[in-house]
């Protein structure tokens, strides 16, 4: 019979000091000591749009300590975790980033290939932009717009049909006469979990046909919010959201869906569509305004905190106020940081149910 995973415990922790080092030392105190031979170096998987942050943490605390550099791999989110997920030991990821939260289904997994204990970390916030080539003009879309150019069905005269939509003018007059050619990432992507969920869904409500749908049958209505065009008018670029800057350089009739901290890194290039007439900036993000905002995580696997070199002193670096500080260096990179202080912690935990199922 199935094991059977349940009762996850998730304990909040609030850094209440300036010595975050001391406070990450304590949290760990509670480590499970699963023997794990020793490695040297940290290994970390995951979120494409934390890889860049988590690679400057990486280069910094190579430099300020006697550990190795830890060794990043780029896979997207869905990825990342599922890696993390597959057990204890050398072999396994010590560490995942991720541009969105560790689901229920992947904590079980976790569980069931013994990785039981794990912290998350929230290391700061990300906004979602849709962006061009600063050869096109600026966009200004609504949640309906980008639901109408990206559903792979939309409603019309109470019925789904096949998206017939080849241009951004045929949605809405405002919007200009171009074909509607949009590059985004891949369904591993925990930007892409955030868009559906946070842009695609909310523009389907917008029709009343769909907005019913999602009260008398929610499964046939995520079917329809998640699914996106095949017909060439999405098109998914993978987990490296560079690679679509690139491509939008190229193509200025383009749009690409990424994080504000490759936009940031770029403005000389793109610039950021208007979404509900609230452009992508710093302080729309971190005030809120901004519609698309998400969190970004750390998690941690305790089994191997006492046995690979330096994990403790990472996460420090990585939420010190030299990184993640008002003029921190990933501040200045495009991190939103968390309000002064307010770093949250979480331990998660899932344990076997002896029950059979």
């Amino acid at each position: 019979m199935p094991l059977c995973f349940a009762n996850f415990k998730l304990d909040y922790i609030m850094i209440l000091s300036l010595s975050k080092l001391s406070v990450i030392i304590g949290l760990f105190l509670t480590t499970i000591t699963t023997p794990v031979q020793a490695r040297d170096q940290i290994r970390i998987v995951g979120s494409s749009t934390v890889f860049p942050f988590a690679t400057l943490v990486a280069e910094n605390f190579a430099k300020k300590t006697d550990f190795k550099t830890p060794v990043i791999e780029s896979t997207g989110s869905g990825a990342g975790i599922k890696l993390f997920c597959q057990g204890i030991g050398v072999k396994y990821p010590d560490i995942t980033n991720s541009s969105r939260q560790i689901k229920n289904t992947e904590i079980t997994l976790c569980g069931k290939n013994g990785v039981r204990k794990i912290n998350e970390i929230k290391i700061g916030f990300d906004g979602i932009v849709l962006a061009n080539s600063k050869q096109a003009e600026i966009f200004n879309l609504s949640y309906k717009d980008i639901f109408l150019a990206l559903a792979k069905k939309i409603p019309l005269n109470d019925k789904l049909v096949i998206n017939p939509y080849t241009k951004w003018s045929q949605i809405n007059t405002n919007l200009p006469d171009i074909k509607i050619e949009v590059l985004g990432p891949a369904p591993t992507s925990g930007t892409r979990d955030a868009f559906v969920e946070q842009v695609m869904k909310i523009g389907a409500k917008k029709f009343e046909f769909l907005d019913k749908l999602s009260n008398d049958d929610q499964s046939k209505f995520k079917q329809v919010f998640a699914s996106m065009r095949e017909d060439g008018k999405f098109i998914e670029v993978g987990e490296n959201d560079n690679l679509i800057v690139r491509k939008l350089e190229s193509n200025p009739s383009a749009i690409g869906i990424f994080s504000f901290s490759f936009l940031d890194q770029n403005t000389d290039k793109i610039h950021g569509s208007f979404i509900e007439g609230i452009a992508p900036t710093f302080d729309s993000i971190a005030n809120g305004s901004y519609p698309i905002v998400r969190s970004l995580f750390l998690y941690i696997k305790n089994a191997h905190i006492d046995f690979i070199p330096g994990i403790k002193e990472y996460v420090s670096e990585f939420i010190s106020d030299e990184a993640v500080g008002k003029e921190g260096y990933l501040t200045i990179n495009g991190l939103i940081p968390l309000s002064e202080l307010a770093h949250r912690f979480k331990t998660i935990e899932s344990s076997i149910d002896s029950k059979e199922s």
